[in-house]
């Protein structure tokens, strides 16, 4: 049910209305309509009618020449005195027309600032001639376009940009292909109200240019010309011009810029939060519906395809510096996890090897024996995935695939003959033919790892590649990486917060925070020995700073003491360690009970969770504390948020891990 419009508001909106249409219709109602035909067809008004549309399309085609540009640069690039630039662009739209004139006339004109030079060195004259004119209505309209494009620009966001370039499409290739294609609509839009300013502009046209007939005399200055002995036929033509803005207004109609949503999708399409179950990696041989709903059959006994043919081998070796401070090392095949808190710097670490970033730098980076270090990134044969893939909208998943090798100057045919491979060899060589809005979450991130493998990179980055996906989807595309990764001949970084993912796939694991390295280790060293509280905790242990003692206790920066029963090394700095399980909760002293765990906390119960078949229990006590327990043993002490407790730990719990 619709809200009804409030009365306040309901007025003055119908009053504007009311204002905005009688002018108008006092047109509509005064057009001579008998001798309408005669009068549109005379040739005053057909010359001037011509001349208008031949003003208008080359100020159309120098607006674009001059305005795409400028609106990309001011979208994209930060410059001194960049807010000064664009109040020059908005300045002809709110400037008095015949102010517009003038200042033409004082920088072009036979006196002005540049007119002197163009007659001296050219024999140029531009005032009260055609150019004059077409100079004038350019003036006047190439902010519509500018305004209108760098907003559309402002609303593509630059990954699908990055992420062409770290395909090895170079920037004019890039932008011929992802970003003029994404922007159309306002790119449509601004081009239109260009043109239609330029037809209409009548101010800076007859103070600059004059009013010659047949040389400057456009339909407005036609209008103007009839009010003084034939107001009729000024009428018609104003109707005549009226039909034209009209036309090109119905014809925008739809086609205002909008926003790409995440990963290229359209309505209907899959995107954060709203993920569509992965219909293709389902039992083979059953029905399964796709992201539209419709019924599609995968036959039983169907395999992935072979792999296409795969690249020399490349380690990595490089050393960055900067927001982020890191050596890496690592053979070719290797799969790397990036974990660390948020702003530790794992994006950056990952813009800095595609140099797409000034907050860092890769002092050295070499793949295999190549430094591509001072390459530019669509020379470095760096693939990336974003977190949500970053699939071009308009491009089919083949053509997507297929980009980086198009990009690199591989023949149609057999760009997308590989890119069909690896399609097939992911599994969805039959979801070829569909746009990014037509895929779930989980195929288009498989097209995305397709598009960078067909691209033949030496690094691979994935950033976050399941962050989007629903829990069950997520199981199956990790299956999915961890199959295909393991034949990628190059090192591939994976950025995760999810520790599963770190464990699963990665072969090392690299500890960022605050910029900087804290581990860089196997799955197993990690688990047995965290180097930090915050990767005790990522892998759901119970971690403090701890300092040993002489007498062999653990001492806390609180002052509290853990004891534990295996010998401790020298003193020094360390951290104390017990799993969740561990821990014991008691709703009474365990000294009273048959237990007597040698450490001991009282605090509240903060919060509770369910994880699979166990209760995560968070104690505020004098440290912070975890403890699963099973939900019988939770039923059973009656515990709740708020609800007092102890908890304990057995001194054979407590591990101490030197630092």
């Amino acid at each position: 049910m619709r809200a009804r419009t409030p009365l306040p508001l309901a007025i003055p909106s119908v009053l504007a209305i009311g204002f905005l249409f009688l002018p108008l219709a006092g047109v509509l109602t005064r057009t001579p309509w008998g001798s309408l035909p005669s009068r549109l067809t005379s040739h005053e008004v057909t010359q001037a009618l011509a001349l208008s549309l031949t003003v208008s399309a080359y100020s159309l085609a120098l607006s674009l020449a001059l305005g795409v540009p400028l609106a990309w640069l001011l979208a994209r690039v930060d410059f001194p005195g960049k807010a000064l630039v664009r109040s020059l662009v908005m300045l002809p739209m709110v400037l008095p027309p015949t102010v517009a004139g003038v200042a033409l006339l004082q920088g072009y004109g036979r006196r002005g600032v540049l007119g002197p030079w163009l007659d001296e060195w050219f024999g140029i004259t531009i005032p009260f001639t055609t150019t004059a004119a077409v100079t004038a209505s350019t003036f006047v309209a190439m902010p519509f376009l500018v305004i209108s494009l760098e907003g559309a620009l402002n609303g593509l966001h630059p990954r699908y940009e990055e992420t062409a370039t770290s395909l090895g499409a170079t920037p004019l290739h890039t932008f011929r292909t992802i970003t003029l294609p994404m922007i159309a609509p306002g790119l449509f839009a601004g081009a239109a109200l260009c043109w239609a300013r330029a037809l209409g502009e009548f101010g800076a046209t007859i103070t600059f240019a004059g009013n010659l007939p047949g040389v400057t005399q456009t339909l407005p200055l036609q209008v103007y010309l009839l009010l003084q002995d034939d107001p009729e036929g000024a009428t018609a033509v104003s109707l005549l011009l009226l039909a034209i803005a009209t036309a090109v207004l119905l014809t925008l109609r739809g086609h205002w810029p909008q926003t790409p949503t995440a990963g290229g999708r359209g309505r209907g399409g899959a995107g954060p939060g709203r993920d569509v179950k992965d219909s293709s990696w389902r039992v083979p041989g059953t029905t399964s519906r796709d992201a539209r709903g419709h019924e599609e059959f995968s036959p039983r006994g169907v395999r992935p395809a072979p792999a296409p043919t795969a690249p020399t081998p490349h380690p990595l070796r490089t050393t960055v510096t900067g927001a982020v401070e890191t050596t890496l090392t690592a053979q070719a095949g290797t799969t790397i996890a990036v974990v660390g808190p948020n702003g530790a710097g794992k994006t950056t670490l990952l813009r800095t090897l595609l140099a797409l970033t000034n907050r860092a730098k890769a002092e050295t980076l070499t793949l295999g024996d190549q430094d591509v270090s001072a390459a530019p990134p669509h020379r470095r044969r760096i693939a990336w995935v974003p977190q949500d893939g970053a699939l071009f909208p308009h491009l089919t998943a083949l053509a997507n695939t297929a980009y980086g090798l198009r990009a690199q100057g591989t023949p149609k045919n057999e760009a997308h003959a590989t890119a069909r491979q690896w399609l097939d060899h992911l599994g969805i060589g039959h979801l070829a033919h569909r746009r990014p809005g037509l895929l779930s979450g989980g195929q288009a991130q498989r097209v995305a790892l397709a598009r960078a493998l067909a691209a033949g990179p030496s690094l691979l980055l994935l950033d976050e590649p399941l962050a989007a996906l629903d829990q069950s989807t997520r199981a199956q595309v990790r299956h999915t990486l961890r199959t295909h990764l393991a034949d990628f001949p190059g090192v591939c970084l994976i950025v995760t917060h999810d520790p599963v993912e770190a464990v699963s796939l990665a072969d090392q694991v690299l500890v960022l925070e605050d910029g900087r390295t804290t581990q860089y280790a196997p799955p197993a060293e990690l688990a047995r020995h965290p180097r930090s509280p915050w990767v005790a905790r990522m892998l759901g242990l119970n971690a403090w700073p701890a300092e040993a003692t002489a007498d062999g206790t653990l001492r806390l920066p609180n002052g509290a003491t853990l004891t534990t029963a295996d010998p401790l090394p020298t003193p020094g700095p360390g951290l104390a360690v017990i799993t969740p399980e561990a821990v014991s909760l008691h709703t009474a002293h365990p000294r009273a009970t048959t237990s007597s765990p040698r450490n001991v906390w009282q605090g509240k119960i903060r919060e509770l969770t369910s994880q699979g078949s166990r209760m995560r229990v968070l104690v505020d006590a004098d440290v912070e504390i975890v403890a699963e327990i099973t939900p019988a043993a939770a039923a059973e002490l009656k515990l709740t948020e708020g609800t007092p407790v102890w908890a304990g730990a057995k001194a054979t719990e407590v591990r101490f891990v030197a630092l």
